[in-house]
């Protein structure tokens, strides 16, 4: 059994470790510390066809056994070759425009955003490109815990675009780490040739 202590991790994380252990075990106890968490960990685990049980549950954890059923187990392995056809799938592009995600709370809206773009590196296929522009480029130079996370998508090969326009206006041009000053010829080119996510 595979088990999992997510507790203190920011969703989508307790999500995504209970996803991937999934792939390679036939049972796993996550862990969390709190009840959206546990409810977001079970609705996974049923979305994917397992058995779950909230087998404690107390003031500051809750832990969730996850087991796999046998048509689960028959699915994994007759979507092994669908998986590996969808990650060779050409990726979106995504336009990140703000540095805060939704409307409402900011505060809430930057906790959001960064989890956002550190769930990019777990889906499949990864993004074809990041872009940012307007306050969004924000993110991308002065967010240390979010230029890591890019600097991780650009090793494995997506492109993260930063408006060059917004880097002035900003005065950020001469702080950038992590991707390539763009123009919004390209970045037009961009949008217009693929399928595009708006942030």
């Amino acid at each position: 059994m595979k088990e999992i202590d997510a507790r203190g991790l920011a969703c989508p994380k307790p999500v995504v470790l209970t996803k991937k252990a999934m792939a390679d075990n036939d049972e796993i106890l996550t862990v969390v510390d709190n009840r959206t968490a546990s409810e977001n960990v079970a609705k996974l685990a049923r979305k994917m066809k397992a058995e779950v049980t909230i087998v404690e549950e107390a003031e500051d954890y809750f832990k969730i056994m996850i087991k796999k059923t046998a048509a689960d187990k028959v699915e994994d392995k007759a979507g092994a070759a669908v998986g590996s056809e969808s990650e060779s799938q050409q990726g979106k592009v995504y336009l990140v425009a703000s540095d805060t995600l939704g409307e409402g709370d900011e505060e809430l809206g930057k906790i959001l955003i960064k989890g956002f773009l550190s769930t990019l590196l777990d889906i499949k296929p990864q993004p074809k490109k990041v872009i940012f522009l307007n306050a969004g480029v924000k993110l991308a130079v002065l967010e240390k815990d979010v230029t890591a996370v890019l600097a991780d998508l650009e090793a494995a090969g997506v492109k993260i675009l930063l408006c060059g326009t917004c880097l002035d206006y900003y005065n950020l041009s001469n702080q950038v780490e992590v991707g390539e000053v763009s123009n919004m010829y390209e970045i037009v080119d961009s949008l217009n040739s693929s399928s595009t996510v708006r942030v």
